[in-house]
């Protein structure tokens, strides 16, 4: 007689744990222990600078490919077939990357590891949420979304040092830390996992989507993806270049934003408990604004430790309210899609706004406009997740 499986849903806290390490391998990781390696293959004399640009491009692209085709991966192959398949490609994609074999190799795994971040976003925080009994979604949806933080944390403060030992063992560092968490979430959790009951589902009984609230939420979401991209990508650049505080300085500023972003998806997950997920995402826009905005009031210590400390925290923070919001507003059935729609406005916002922020200080010479852009694109953020709020009541 074949033996029973467990069941995921019982244990909320294991599947959440493995929603985290997919999203770690798949953002934190995939993507994040990317930029702390550009230096020493420079040095090393594998790539040039522009070459190490455009290869950071291949994974924003593939991470967009992902998002887009992720449900439909999902519905072809089912989540566990898609899950294994991912982990497994994002694993041996970091592995790859420790053999000098060129530049077309290179794309075609950082494409990769783009595409299957974007899958494992997707796919795997949606098998969480759907999968939790509704009371404890806002802590689960903050112990996934805590993944990517802790996979930038340990990049920005692991990779450097590895660094020194040679660029091929920092990839098989990662690669094999990779693989090791990727068996455990399989071993323990994701070859458990069995089809969701959407008949049986009890946490929404609506049979009309409210799709004005859904379409608003997702916008936010992108518009707050804008915002962030001030903080994520010129943040040490400002401290170290503009404000003539070099680049130890630049760097103390960029580990207290890795911090804040371990202790964000967290917070945001109490405060969602208390207030639920759309009235918590309106308030993480509108401090976030503030927060992203302190260097057009003040460029002493504590507005820069302040900055840093709120925007590294609310980046995952708004990710894990967008993603909360989403599950209280959809079916069970449709969350994924849903999500994976949201995912990938998020991603072309964000490398649309990098495009053009870039363009903005390559005319400006200075980053304070990016500041003052970012804030507003918050302020709309927030009346836009306002709306969503406003509408839903309004229609249900």
């Amino acid at each position: 007689m074949k033996a029973r499986s467990p069941a995921v849903a019982e244990h909320p806290y294991r599947l959440g744990l493995a929603g985290s390490v997919a999203l770690l391998l798949g953002i934190g990781l995939g993507r994040f222990a990317y930029t702390p390696i550009i230096p020493a293959l420079v040095h090393a004399g594998w790539f040039n600078e522009s070459q190490t640009a455009y290869l950071g491009a291949a994974n924003l692209l593939g991470y967009m490919l992902g998002a887009w085709c992720a449900h439909r991966l999902s519905l072809r192959l089912g989540e566990r077939r898609t899950l294994i398949l991912n982990l497994a490609v994002l694993t041996l994609s970091l592995l790859c990357c420790a053999l000098s074999w060129g530049f077309a190799w290179y794309s075609l795994w950082r494409l990769l590891a783009g595409v299957s971040g974007g899958v494992l976003t997707v796919v795997a925080a949606s098998a969480v949420l759907v999968r939790v009994p509704a009371a404890r979604r806002p802590a689960i949806s903050a112990l996934v979304f805590t993944g990517p933080s802790v996979g930038i944390f340990a990049s920005a403060s692991v990779v450097p040092w590895l660094a020194g030992r040679g660029v091929a063992v920092v990839w098989l560092g990662v690669g094999v830390l990779a693989a090791v968490l990727f068996l455990w979430s399989w071993l323990a959790v994701w070859r458990h996992l069995e089809p969701v009951d959407h008949g049986s589902q009890t946490q929404q009984t609506k049979s009309r989507i409210p799709h004005a609230a859904v379409l608003l939420v997702i916008a936010a979401y992108g518009l707050g993806g804008v915002g962030g991209v001030p903080h994520a990508l010129f943040w040490v650049d400002y401290i170290a270049r503009e404000l003539g505080q070099g680049l130890a300085a630049g760097s103390h500023y960029w580990m207290l934003f890795g911090v804040g972003s371990l202790l964000g998806p967290a917070f945001a997950g109490a405060i969602a408990a208390r207030t639920g997920f759309r009235t918590a995402l309106v308030a993480a826009f509108a401090v976030m604004a503030v927060s992203v905005g302190m260097p057009l009031i003040s460029v002493s210590g504590w507005a820069l430790v302040l900055s840093s400390l709120l925007v590294g925290g609310l980046i995952p923070a708004f990710v894990t309210l967008a993603a909360g919001s989403l599950s209280e507003l959809v079916t069970t059935g449709q969350q994924e899609k849903y999500w994976g729609q949201a995912t990938l406005f998020y991603a072309f916002m964000m490398a649309a706004s990098s495009y053009g922020f870039s363009a903005i200080y390559s005319a400006s010479g200075t980053y304070v406009p990016l500041f003052a852009i970012g804030a507003g694109t918050l302020t709309l953020a927030a009346l836009t997740a306002g709306c969503a709020r406003l509408v839903y009541s309004v229609t249900v």
